[in-house]
Protein backbone atom coordinates (compact mmCIF):
# COMPACT_ATOMS: atom_id res chain seq x y z
CA UNK A 1 0.00 0.00 0.00
CA UNK A 2 1.00 3.75 -0.73
CA UNK A 3 0.14 6.27 1.43
CA UNK A 4 0.36 10.10 0.99
CA UNK A 5 3.79 11.30 2.75
CA UNK A 6 1.79 13.92 4.70
CA UNK A 7 -0.73 11.07 6.52
CA UNK A 8 0.21 10.87 9.96
CA UNK A 9 -1.42 8.99 12.49
CA UNK A 10 -0.13 9.77 16.32
CA UNK A 11 -0.24 6.43 18.50
CA UNK A 12 0.67 7.24 22.42
CA UNK A 13 1.25 3.38 22.99
CA UNK A 14 3.84 2.83 20.57
CA UNK A 15 5.43 6.67 21.02
CA UNK A 16 5.63 5.94 24.85
CA UNK A 17 7.64 2.26 23.64
CA UNK A 18 9.82 3.31 21.31
CA UNK A 19 10.81 6.59 22.06
CA UNK A 20 14.16 5.70 23.15
CA UNK A 21 17.62 7.77 22.32
CA UNK A 22 18.42 7.86 18.67
CA UNK A 23 20.88 10.12 15.58
CA UNK A 24 18.64 12.41 13.61
CA UNK A 25 20.46 11.13 10.67
CA UNK A 26 21.32 14.44 8.92
CA UNK A 27 24.05 12.61 7.84
CA UNK A 28 25.07 8.60 7.56
CA UNK A 29 27.80 7.55 9.42
CA UNK A 30 26.54 10.50 12.04
CA UNK A 31 29.29 13.05 12.90
CA UNK A 32 30.36 11.24 15.93
CA UNK A 33 31.85 8.52 13.86
CA UNK A 34 34.15 10.80 12.20
CA UNK A 35 38.04 10.12 12.70
CA UNK A 36 40.47 12.25 12.99
CA UNK A 37 43.07 10.30 10.46
CA UNK A 38 40.89 12.09 8.16
CA UNK A 39 42.17 15.36 7.74
CA UNK A 40 43.35 18.00 5.34
CA UNK A 41 45.17 16.13 3.32
CA UNK A 42 42.48 13.73 2.44
CA UNK A 43 40.00 17.04 2.13
CA UNK A 44 42.34 17.92 -0.59
CA UNK A 45 42.39 14.90 -2.73
CA UNK A 46 38.53 14.27 -2.66
CA UNK A 47 38.55 17.82 -3.70
CA UNK A 48 40.90 17.85 -6.70
CA UNK A 49 38.90 14.38 -7.72
CA UNK A 50 35.85 16.41 -8.21
CA UNK A 51 37.20 17.78 -11.32
CA UNK A 52 38.08 14.62 -12.74
CA UNK A 53 36.31 13.40 -16.11
CA UNK A 54 33.42 16.39 -16.05
CA UNK A 55 30.94 14.43 -13.91
CA UNK A 56 31.55 17.07 -10.87
CA UNK A 57 28.65 16.88 -8.84
CA UNK A 58 26.53 20.72 -7.68
CA UNK A 59 27.78 22.60 -5.13
CA UNK A 60 26.27 24.17 -1.95
CA UNK A 61 27.69 26.04 0.72
CA UNK A 62 27.41 26.54 4.51
CA UNK A 63 28.75 29.30 6.42
CA UNK A 64 28.44 29.06 10.00
CA UNK A 65 29.07 32.43 11.99
CA UNK A 66 29.28 31.59 15.95
CA UNK A 67 28.51 35.10 17.17
CA UNK A 68 25.34 35.92 19.83
CA UNK A 69 24.73 38.34 22.26
CA UNK A 70 23.08 36.71 24.65
CA UNK A 71 22.90 33.04 25.73
CA UNK A 72 19.61 30.63 25.12
CA UNK A 73 20.23 28.50 28.23
CA UNK A 74 18.24 25.60 25.85
CA UNK A 75 21.21 26.07 22.78
CA UNK A 76 23.32 22.97 21.74
CA UNK A 77 25.04 24.85 19.02
CA UNK A 78 28.63 25.97 18.74
CA UNK A 79 28.28 29.31 19.67
CA UNK A 80 30.70 32.43 20.76
CA UNK A 81 28.70 34.91 23.20
CA UNK A 82 29.95 37.91 23.24
CA UNK A 83 29.19 41.72 23.71
CA UNK A 84 32.33 42.43 21.49
CA UNK A 85 31.53 43.39 17.89
CA UNK A 86 35.40 43.59 16.98
CA UNK A 87 35.21 39.59 17.20
CA UNK A 88 32.76 39.53 14.28
CA UNK A 89 35.23 41.48 11.97
CA UNK A 90 38.25 39.38 12.60
CA UNK A 91 36.56 35.96 11.85
CA UNK A 92 35.32 37.44 8.47
CA UNK A 93 39.01 37.91 7.52
CA UNK A 94 39.41 34.79 8.34
CA UNK A 95 36.66 33.27 6.32
CA UNK A 96 38.49 34.99 3.73
CA UNK A 97 41.83 33.15 4.30
CA UNK A 98 39.90 29.19 4.35
CA UNK A 99 37.88 30.69 0.58
CA UNK A 100 41.56 31.97 -0.23
CA UNK A 101 42.64 28.55 0.14
CA UNK A 102 40.20 26.75 -1.22
CA UNK A 103 40.14 28.32 -4.31
CA UNK A 104 42.88 26.38 -6.09
CA UNK A 105 41.02 23.40 -5.62
CA UNK A 106 37.90 24.21 -7.05
CA UNK A 107 38.35 24.00 -10.76
CA UNK A 108 36.51 25.46 -13.27
CA UNK A 109 33.09 24.28 -12.46
CA UNK A 110 32.31 27.05 -9.47
CA UNK A 111 28.35 27.28 -9.75
CA UNK A 112 26.53 26.93 -6.41
CA UNK A 113 22.83 25.94 -6.06
CA UNK A 114 22.40 26.77 -2.89
CA UNK A 115 23.99 29.35 -0.16
CA UNK A 116 23.37 28.97 3.62
CA UNK A 117 24.42 31.32 6.31
CA UNK A 118 23.56 29.68 9.77
CA UNK A 119 24.68 30.19 13.62
CA UNK A 120 24.94 31.48 15.96
CA UNK A 121 23.41 35.08 14.93
CA UNK A 122 24.87 35.52 11.71
CA UNK A 123 23.20 39.16 11.71
CA UNK A 124 25.60 39.63 14.32
CA UNK A 125 27.90 40.77 11.69
CA UNK A 126 27.24 44.63 10.84
CA UNK A 127 26.10 45.02 7.27
CA UNK A 128 29.49 46.25 6.39
CA UNK A 129 30.81 43.04 7.60
CA UNK A 130 27.90 40.95 5.53
CA UNK A 131 28.37 42.79 2.54
CA UNK A 132 32.00 41.95 3.09
CA UNK A 133 31.35 38.17 3.39
CA UNK A 134 28.98 37.95 0.66
CA UNK A 135 31.22 39.56 -1.99
CA UNK A 136 34.42 37.20 -0.93
CA UNK A 137 31.84 34.35 -1.80
CA UNK A 138 30.81 35.94 -5.41
CA UNK A 139 34.27 36.86 -6.02
CA UNK A 140 34.45 32.79 -6.55
CA UNK A 141 31.16 31.45 -7.37
CA UNK A 142 28.65 31.74 -9.77
CA UNK A 143 24.34 30.61 -9.01
CA UNK A 144 23.23 28.33 -10.38
CA UNK A 145 19.53 28.66 -12.18
CA UNK A 146 16.80 28.64 -9.12
CA UNK A 147 19.83 29.40 -6.69
CA UNK A 148 18.72 29.33 -2.45
CA UNK A 149 20.10 31.50 -0.50
CA UNK A 150 18.83 31.02 3.23
CA UNK A 151 19.87 33.03 6.66
CA UNK A 152 18.91 32.31 9.86
CA UNK A 153 17.87 35.34 12.35
CA UNK A 154 17.15 36.18 15.82
CA UNK A 155 14.29 38.62 15.62
CA UNK A 156 15.31 40.41 18.42
CA UNK A 157 18.59 40.98 17.07
CA UNK A 158 17.37 42.14 13.79
CA UNK A 159 17.04 46.41 13.62
CA UNK A 160 13.95 47.63 10.87
CA UNK A 161 15.65 47.74 7.43
CA UNK A 162 17.57 45.00 7.53
CA UNK A 163 15.81 42.24 5.76
CA UNK A 164 15.71 44.69 3.03
CA UNK A 165 19.30 44.78 3.16
CA UNK A 166 19.90 40.87 3.18
CA UNK A 167 17.38 41.01 -0.09
CA UNK A 168 19.68 43.10 -1.81
CA UNK A 169 22.76 40.93 -0.78
CA UNK A 170 20.36 37.95 -2.51
CA UNK A 171 19.23 35.88 0.15
CA UNK A 172 15.41 34.25 -0.74
CA UNK A 173 14.89 32.48 2.05
CA UNK A 174 14.83 33.37 5.84
CA UNK A 175 14.55 30.96 9.31
CA UNK A 176 13.56 32.61 12.24
CA UNK A 177 13.85 31.18 16.03
CA UNK A 178 10.86 31.52 17.98
CA UNK A 179 10.98 28.53 20.10
CA UNK A 180 7.79 29.81 22.25
CA UNK A 181 5.70 32.76 22.82
CA UNK A 182 4.91 32.08 26.74
CA UNK A 183 6.55 34.40 28.87
CA UNK A 184 7.06 32.21 31.72
CA UNK A 185 9.09 29.76 29.08
CA UNK A 186 11.09 32.66 27.78
CA UNK A 187 12.50 33.63 30.99
CA UNK A 188 12.78 30.17 31.87
CA UNK A 189 15.45 29.84 29.04
CA UNK A 190 16.58 33.41 28.68
CA UNK A 191 14.83 34.30 25.42
CA UNK A 192 12.84 37.32 25.88
CA UNK A 193 11.02 37.93 21.83
CA UNK A 194 7.92 39.63 21.49
CA UNK A 195 5.18 38.39 18.83
CA UNK A 196 5.35 42.14 17.55
CA UNK A 197 9.60 42.11 16.61
CA UNK A 198 8.43 38.89 14.93
CA UNK A 199 6.12 39.73 12.79
CA UNK A 200 7.69 42.84 11.92
CA UNK A 201 10.79 40.64 10.76
CA UNK A 202 7.87 38.68 8.60
CA UNK A 203 6.47 41.29 6.78
CA UNK A 204 9.66 42.78 6.10
CA UNK A 205 10.68 39.59 4.56
CA UNK A 206 7.42 39.06 2.72
CA UNK A 207 7.70 43.20 1.60
CA UNK A 208 10.95 42.06 0.38
CA UNK A 209 10.11 39.39 -2.04
CA UNK A 210 11.56 36.10 0.29
CA UNK A 211 10.12 33.34 -1.19
CA UNK A 212 10.04 30.77 2.22
CA UNK A 213 9.82 31.84 5.91
CA UNK A 214 10.57 29.33 7.97
CA UNK A 215 9.84 29.68 12.23
CA UNK A 216 11.68 27.42 14.43
CA UNK A 217 9.66 25.92 17.62
CA UNK A 218 10.54 23.93 20.32
CA UNK A 219 8.43 21.32 22.53
CA UNK A 220 10.27 20.02 26.28
CA UNK A 221 10.93 23.49 27.49
CA UNK A 222 11.00 24.57 31.00
CA UNK A 223 7.65 25.65 32.44
CA UNK A 224 5.82 24.24 28.91
CA UNK A 225 2.60 23.64 29.14
CA UNK A 226 0.14 22.37 26.92
CA UNK A 227 -2.20 25.89 26.97
CA UNK A 228 0.66 27.99 26.85
CA UNK A 229 1.51 26.21 24.23
CA UNK A 230 -1.81 26.20 22.48
CA UNK A 231 -1.24 30.34 22.40
CA UNK A 232 2.24 29.97 20.71
CA UNK A 233 0.35 28.51 18.22
CA UNK A 234 -2.63 30.80 17.73
CA UNK A 235 0.42 33.34 17.35
CA UNK A 236 2.48 31.24 14.88
CA UNK A 237 -0.27 29.95 12.48
CA UNK A 238 -1.94 33.55 12.63
CA UNK A 239 2.06 34.68 11.25
CA UNK A 240 1.51 32.26 8.19
CA UNK A 241 5.06 31.05 7.25
CA UNK A 242 6.33 28.71 4.62
CA UNK A 243 7.47 26.34 7.03
CA UNK A 244 7.49 25.36 10.71
CA UNK A 245 9.96 23.32 12.14
CA UNK A 246 8.81 21.83 15.43
CA UNK A 247 11.69 20.48 17.33
CA UNK A 248 12.13 18.27 20.86
CA UNK A 249 14.05 19.61 23.46
CA UNK A 250 17.22 17.35 24.34
CA UNK A 251 17.62 17.90 27.79
CA UNK A 252 21.75 16.96 28.05
CA UNK A 253 23.48 18.92 30.15
CA UNK A 254 26.46 16.98 30.30
CA UNK A 255 26.91 18.13 26.87
CA UNK A 256 25.59 21.37 26.88
CA UNK A 257 27.09 23.74 29.60
CA UNK A 258 24.14 26.10 29.28
CA UNK A 259 21.17 23.83 29.88
CA UNK A 260 22.88 23.31 33.61
CA UNK A 261 21.20 26.78 33.67
CA UNK A 262 17.87 24.75 33.35
CA UNK A 263 16.10 23.05 36.77
CA UNK A 264 15.18 19.51 35.83
CA UNK A 265 12.19 20.03 37.76
CA UNK A 266 11.18 22.65 35.70
CA UNK A 267 10.53 20.65 32.46
CA UNK A 268 7.33 19.38 31.26
CA UNK A 269 7.16 15.65 31.81
CA UNK A 270 7.05 12.87 28.92
CA UNK A 271 3.56 12.53 29.28
CA UNK A 272 3.20 16.35 28.53
CA UNK A 273 5.75 16.76 26.42
CA UNK A 274 3.90 14.07 24.12
CA UNK A 275 0.63 15.82 24.57
CA UNK A 276 2.31 19.24 23.22
CA UNK A 277 3.66 17.41 20.10
CA UNK A 278 -0.29 15.78 19.93
CA UNK A 279 -1.45 19.67 20.03
CA UNK A 280 0.92 20.53 17.87
CA UNK A 281 0.56 18.31 14.92
CA UNK A 282 -2.71 18.41 14.86
CA UNK A 283 -3.38 22.32 15.07
CA UNK A 284 -0.89 22.52 12.27
CA UNK A 285 -2.34 20.02 9.62
CA UNK A 286 -5.49 21.74 10.13
CA UNK A 287 -4.17 24.60 9.23
CA UNK A 288 -3.22 23.37 5.81
CA UNK A 289 0.59 22.18 6.57
CA UNK A 290 2.02 19.02 5.68
CA UNK A 291 4.23 16.85 7.27
CA UNK A 292 7.27 16.49 5.26
CA UNK A 293 8.76 14.45 8.07
CA UNK A 294 11.76 14.50 11.07
CA UNK A 295 9.89 18.01 12.98
CA UNK A 296 9.19 19.68 9.48
CA UNK A 297 6.05 21.12 8.48
CA UNK A 298 5.28 23.18 4.98
CA UNK A 299 2.57 24.46 3.13
CA UNK A 300 1.75 22.42 -0.08
CA UNK A 301 3.10 25.43 -1.93
CA UNK A 302 6.47 25.13 -0.48
CA UNK A 303 9.78 24.01 -2.21
CA UNK A 304 9.90 21.59 0.26
CA UNK A 305 6.72 19.66 -0.14
CA UNK A 306 6.90 19.74 -3.88
CA UNK A 307 10.44 18.15 -3.97
CA UNK A 308 9.03 15.36 -1.48
CA UNK A 309 5.96 14.88 -3.92
CA UNK A 310 8.55 15.04 -6.92
CA UNK A 311 10.95 12.11 -4.81
CA UNK A 312 13.58 15.13 -4.75
CA UNK A 313 13.95 15.78 -1.30
CA UNK A 314 17.65 15.10 0.20
CA UNK A 315 18.33 15.53 4.45
CA UNK A 316 21.92 16.98 5.08
CA UNK A 317 23.28 18.64 8.06
CA UNK A 318 20.71 21.73 7.64
CA UNK A 319 17.70 19.50 7.93
CA UNK A 320 15.83 18.83 4.56
CA UNK A 321 17.28 20.49 1.58
CA UNK A 322 15.31 20.62 -1.59
CA UNK A 323 18.66 20.51 -3.56
CA UNK A 324 19.43 16.57 -4.46
CA UNK A 325 23.18 15.28 -4.45
CA UNK A 326 24.90 18.11 -3.96
CA UNK A 327 28.65 18.53 -2.58
CA UNK A 328 28.40 20.96 0.17
CA UNK A 329 31.59 23.11 1.43
CA UNK A 330 31.46 23.83 5.03
CA UNK A 331 32.88 27.46 5.67
CA UNK A 332 33.72 28.60 9.35
CA UNK A 333 34.30 27.34 12.85
CA UNK A 334 33.05 23.95 13.19
CA UNK A 335 31.23 23.44 9.69
CA UNK A 336 30.58 20.02 8.10
CA UNK A 337 30.95 19.95 4.76
CA UNK A 338 30.06 16.45 2.02
CA UNK A 339 32.45 16.13 -0.97
CA UNK A 340 31.83 12.86 -2.52
CA UNK A 341 31.72 10.14 -0.37
CA UNK A 342 33.56 11.88 2.46
CA UNK A 343 32.49 14.17 4.87
CA UNK A 344 34.60 16.32 6.32
CA UNK A 345 33.88 18.76 9.83
CA UNK A 346 36.61 22.24 10.52
CA UNK A 347 38.03 22.75 14.08
CA UNK A 348 35.20 23.14 16.67
CA UNK A 349 37.18 25.52 18.74
CA UNK A 350 37.62 28.87 17.25
CA UNK A 351 41.29 29.07 18.89
CA UNK A 352 41.89 25.89 16.68
CA UNK A 353 40.17 26.93 13.53
CA UNK A 354 42.28 30.37 13.74
CA UNK A 355 45.74 28.90 14.54
CA UNK A 356 45.26 26.17 11.13
CA UNK A 357 44.86 29.33 9.28
CA UNK A 358 47.27 31.41 10.49
CA UNK A 359 49.75 28.49 9.56
CA UNK A 360 48.11 28.56 6.07
CA UNK A 361 46.63 25.15 6.82
CA UNK A 362 42.72 24.39 5.59
CA UNK A 363 40.82 23.98 8.95
CA UNK A 364 39.94 20.12 8.23
CA UNK A 365 39.94 18.38 12.12
CA UNK A 366 38.24 15.21 10.89
CA UNK A 367 36.07 13.45 8.97
CA UNK A 368 35.14 9.81 6.80
CA UNK A 369 35.27 8.01 3.55
CA UNK A 370 32.36 6.18 3.19
CA UNK A 371 32.60 2.26 2.49
CA UNK A 372 30.67 0.55 0.01
CA UNK A 373 29.01 -0.26 3.22
CA UNK A 374 28.27 2.58 4.05
CA UNK A 375 26.69 3.81 1.05
CA UNK A 376 24.16 1.56 0.65
CA UNK A 377 23.02 2.36 4.54
CA UNK A 378 23.35 5.94 3.71
CA UNK A 379 21.15 5.29 0.80
CA UNK A 380 18.42 3.68 2.52
CA UNK A 381 18.32 5.88 5.60
CA UNK A 382 17.89 8.35 3.35
CA UNK A 383 14.73 7.21 1.60
CA UNK A 384 13.06 6.64 5.25
CA UNK A 385 13.91 10.01 6.39
CA UNK A 386 12.72 11.90 2.97
CA UNK A 387 9.84 9.28 1.86
CA UNK A 388 9.09 6.84 4.28
CA UNK A 389 9.38 4.29 1.95
CA UNK A 390 12.63 2.36 0.09
CA UNK A 391 12.08 0.91 -3.06
CA UNK A 392 14.04 -2.41 -2.60
CA UNK A 393 14.69 -2.82 -6.48
CA UNK A 394 16.26 0.66 -6.84
CA UNK A 395 19.31 -0.36 -4.13
CA UNK A 396 19.75 -3.28 -5.96
CA UNK A 397 20.31 -2.17 -9.09
CA UNK A 398 22.37 1.06 -7.77
CA UNK A 399 24.40 -0.92 -5.10
CA UNK A 400 24.40 -4.41 -6.89
CA UNK A 401 23.27 -6.28 -3.78
CA UNK A 402 20.89 -9.03 -3.24
CA UNK A 403 18.39 -6.84 -0.83
CA UNK A 404 17.28 -9.61 1.33
CA UNK A 405 20.27 -11.60 1.50
CA UNK A 406 22.53 -8.17 2.38
CA UNK A 407 19.98 -7.14 5.22
CA UNK A 408 18.52 -10.01 6.49
CA UNK A 409 19.56 -9.24 10.06
CA UNK A 410 17.80 -6.24 9.38
CA UNK A 411 14.81 -7.47 7.80
CA UNK A 412 14.44 -9.66 11.09
CA UNK A 413 14.10 -6.70 13.21
CA UNK A 414 12.12 -4.62 10.75
CA UNK A 415 9.33 -8.12 10.91
CA UNK A 416 9.21 -7.14 14.68
CA UNK A 417 8.26 -3.22 14.06
CA UNK A 418 6.05 -4.33 11.45
CA UNK A 419 3.98 -6.56 13.92
CA UNK A 420 3.97 -3.63 16.16
CA UNK A 421 2.03 -1.78 13.30
CA UNK A 422 5.07 0.57 12.48
CA UNK A 423 6.36 -0.12 8.89
CA UNK A 424 5.17 -2.99 6.08
CA UNK A 425 7.65 -4.99 4.76
CA UNK A 426 6.13 -5.86 0.99
CA UNK A 427 8.07 -7.30 -1.85
CA UNK A 428 9.22 -4.95 -3.86
CA UNK A 429 9.24 -1.89 -0.43
CA UNK A 430 9.82 -1.32 3.01
CA UNK A 431 6.94 1.19 3.62
CA UNK A 432 6.69 3.29 7.41
CA UNK A 433 3.48 3.52 8.03
CA UNK A 434 1.53 6.92 9.16
CA UNK A 435 1.66 4.82 12.73
CA UNK A 436 5.34 4.88 12.64
CA UNK A 437 6.53 8.24 11.11
CA UNK A 438 7.22 9.78 13.96
CA UNK A 439 9.47 6.53 15.12
CA UNK A 440 11.09 6.71 11.60
CA UNK A 441 14.27 7.46 13.39
CA UNK A 442 13.50 4.20 15.06
CA UNK A 443 13.26 2.13 11.76
CA UNK A 444 16.49 4.23 10.55
CA UNK A 445 18.45 2.88 13.69
CA UNK A 446 17.96 -0.77 12.61
CA UNK A 447 20.33 -0.06 9.40
CA UNK A 448 22.94 2.03 11.14
CA UNK A 449 25.64 -0.75 11.46
CA UNK A 450 27.82 1.35 13.81
CA UNK A 451 24.89 1.14 16.57
CA UNK A 452 23.96 -2.77 15.63
CA UNK A 453 27.91 -3.48 16.46
CA UNK A 454 26.98 -1.14 19.63
CA UNK A 455 29.68 1.51 19.00
CA UNK A 456 27.89 4.01 20.55
CA UNK A 457 29.74 6.91 20.88
CA UNK A 458 27.78 10.17 21.47
CA UNK A 459 24.62 10.67 23.67
CA UNK A 460 21.89 11.16 21.66
CA UNK A 461 18.51 12.74 21.92
CA UNK A 462 15.06 10.98 22.51
CA UNK A 463 13.28 10.13 19.28
CA UNK A 464 10.12 12.35 20.82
Amino acid sequence: MHYPASELVIDPVLIRKYDVSGPRYTSYPTADRFVEAYGEPQFRQWMARRNIGGISQPLSVYVHLPFCDTLCYYCACNKVVTRERSQSAKYIQYLEQELSLLEPLLGPERSICQLHWGGGTPTFLSREEMQALMGSIERRFTHAPEFECSIEVDPRRVAPGTVGFLAGLGFNRISLGVQDFDPQVQKAVHRLQSEEETRRVIGEARAAGFRSVNVDLIYGLPKQTLDGFNRTLDQVIALDPDRIALYSYAHLPKVFKPQRRIAQADLPSAESKLQILSLAIGRLTRAGYLYVGMDHFARPDDELAIAQAQGRLQRNFQGYSTRPGSDMLGLGVSAIGRVGPTYHQNQKRLGDYTAALDAGRLPVARGIELTQDDLVRRAVIQALTCHFRVSIESIELAYLVDFAAYFAPELRDLRRLEAEGLLELQRDWIVVTPRGRLLVRVVCAVFDRYLRERETRAEYSKVI
